[in-house]
């Protein structure tokens, strides 16, 4: 938020926060659904902080899908979004190998402006 907060001010912009809970497509998931929509609301609740003596117009989705990145993709073009802008998960290049690649899919397969922000660690 801080890292994106100036621009979308300077420019009049509004922001959605999505979170987008990957459905496993038949097998377990790694989380009980109410987990995961108690931890987005826990990022939308840290967004708002972190807007709260600004003037923008914040939004808060929750999706669900087996592909996290056609999802937000889909959310963008649907909210009419001019760009995507995402903080990469951490993990290791075996995991992302092994488990999919969100980061990579966004950029490659987004027809729409995508930013890639540094972890705040």
């Amino acid at each position: 938020m801080r890292a994106i907060r100036p621009y979308l001010e300077s420019a009049g912009g509004d922001l959605t926060v999505v979170n987008v809970i990957e459905k496993a497509g038949g097998a377990p998931d790694k989380a009980s659904v109410e987990q995961r929509e108690a931890y987005a609301r826990e990022i939308f609740d840290s967004a708002r902080d972190a807007l709260a003596d600004s003037e923008l117009t914040l939004t808060t989705e929750i999706r669900y899908g087996t592909d996290v990145a056609e999802t937000i993709i889909e959310t963008a073009h649907e909210l009419d979004a001019s760009a995507i802008v995402f903080t990469p998960r951490g993990g290791s290049r075996w995991l992302r190998l092994l488990t999919g690649d969100v980061a990579l899919s966004l950029v490659s397969e987004s027809d729409l402006p995508v930013i890639a922000l540094p972890d705040h660690d």
